[in-house]
């Protein structure tokens, strides 16, 4: 299992934030977890609709504050998980250094999470929708905590 886990999408105020959330309120204390993108919408917070969804499930993104990735960020974490194929190999071009750490959150379905920016509520509940059972797909490989303990 990880120690650690950087989620990655690319303005860092929609999936990503609710990805991070989700798998912080699985793993508790046993997971560092953080977000970032890979053309972030720098310092803005969560969009609302994510806001609200979140909330809805009990959790909280209101000190959310996006950022971008970096060389140094991407060096701290065991896992890096993008939303989207374009997106890892962005970050394989970029950091070559953490090639085998990156891969796509819907590696063992082979899909991405379709970006809800801009998009309907609708939009954002599909994405959050991918994003949980994505995330459900690595729990159940035993590679991320379930639930916190």
């Amino acid at each position: 299992m990880f120690g650690s886990v950087l989620i990655v999408c690319t303005g860092n105020i929609c999936r990503s934030p609710m990805a991070e959330a989700l798998l912080r309120a699985h793993a508790g204390d046993r997971l560092r977890v953080e977000s970032a993108g890979v053309g972030a919408l720098q310092d803005r917070e969560a969009d609302p609709v994510a806001v609200a969804l979140m909330a809805e499930r009990g959790l909280d993104l209101g000190g959310h504050q996006a950022r971008q990735i970096d060389l140094e960020l991407a060096q701290q974490f065991d896992l890096l998980l993008a939303m989207e194929q374009e997106q890892v190999d962005w970050l394989n071009a970029q950091f070559p250094v953490v090639r085998g750490r990156v891969h796509r959150l819907g590696r063992w379905r082979e899909a991405d999470i379709p970006d809800p920016y801009r998009g309907t509520r609708e939009d954002f509940e599909h994405a959050l929708a991918e994003i949980e059972a994505c995330l459900g797909d690595w729990q159940a490989k035993g590679l991320l905590p379930a639930e916190a303990g």
